[in-house]
């Protein structure tokens, strides 16, 4: 069992496959994936990988957290998770930062997220309930949700009653969702269909627990630091190839180049030390 991601969700969109047909997709973004600490078997009993996401000013932070997020030398995070793992291999070296490619195109994964909240609703919108005739007699009563109470035994109300009150803002997990595209450059995933929450909530991506995960899957996971490694061997050889190729435009530049301003004043020069010669030579006759 390898570790999650903590996600941000952007919104929604549309990809386009190869053969024209679009398929919506809610973008997920990875913003500053760390891990800040992780769970041993010896000392907590278990073991499990925590993260950490977002940025959060240091003065909101309490000193128990401020004090873990100095031990692994991170920013502040503005949201800490924790993914259980089965041994010591799933763990990941504490400070990484998880890339985006940690899932895989066409990857099963299940998202948990807190559903957007609707404040307090009735029995109709809350439950789904029909409602009364809108009939002669019944007042305006169609939106009740009828009776509750009993006899006088036992004489009260149920717990779990479906009844007026808060409505959403609960956890929920959509399981099965399909992972359609990632951009590891901008820490992105595109996940197929929607995800419980609003636009910038934040999201735990775990693999499917109902399917196997496919083997292609990197682990423990894909660290963003690997990925940029040889980029930046590509920039250190295409920047010494410049190097070598400079002196040669140099040095060809200055025999091109004639300055525009520097005939006109030889012309002048030219002209004016005749005729201060003539009027010497008219003073001496």
């Amino acid at each position: 069992m390898r570790t999650g991601v903590i996600a941000k969700k952007m919104g929604m969109m549309r990809l386009f496959n190869e053969d024209g047909r679009h398929v919506p997709v809610t973008v997920l973004a990875l913003e500053g994936c760390q891990v800040v600490g992780d769970r041993n078997e010896e000392r907590d009993g278990y073991y499990a990988v925590r993260l950490g996401a977002g940025a959060r000013k240091a003065k909101n932070v309490n000193k128990p957290q401020r004090g873990e997020f100095a031990k692994a030398q991170v920013e502040p995070k503005a949201r800490v998770a924790e993914f259980r793992v089965d041994n010591a291999d799933g763990l990941l070296p504490v400070g990484a930062t998880v890339s985006a490619d940690h899932f895989i195109d066409g990857q099963l994964v299940d998202i948990t997220g807190h559903t957007q909240g609707k404040g307090f609703a009735g029995a109709m919108k809350r439950w789904g309930f029909g409602g009364m005739r809108a009939s002669h007699g019944v007042s305006i009563t169609h939106r009740a949700h009828g009776s509750t109470g009993q006899r006088q035994d036992p004489g009260k109300v149920f717990k779990n009653k479906k009844m007026a009150g808060h409505m959403g803002d609960r956890q929920r997990t959509q399981q099965n969702l399909e992972v359609v595209r990632t951009d590891v450059a901008r820490g992105l995933i595109f996940v197929k269909g929607s995800v419980p929450g609003a636009k910038n909530g934040w999201l735990l991506v775990r693999d499917a627990v109902k399917v196997p995960t496919p083997e292609a899957a990197p682990f423990p996971g894909s660290l963003k630091n690997d990925n940029e490694a040889p980029v930046a061997e590509e920039v250190i050889i295409n920047a010494e190839v410049e190097v070598a190729d400079t002196p040669a435009v140099e040095a060809e530049a200055p025999s091109i180049e004639v300055p525009a301003e520097a005939a006109p004043a030889v012309e002048v020069a030219a002209v004016e030390a005749p005729a201060a010669d003539a009027g010497e030579e008219k003073k001496e006759g």
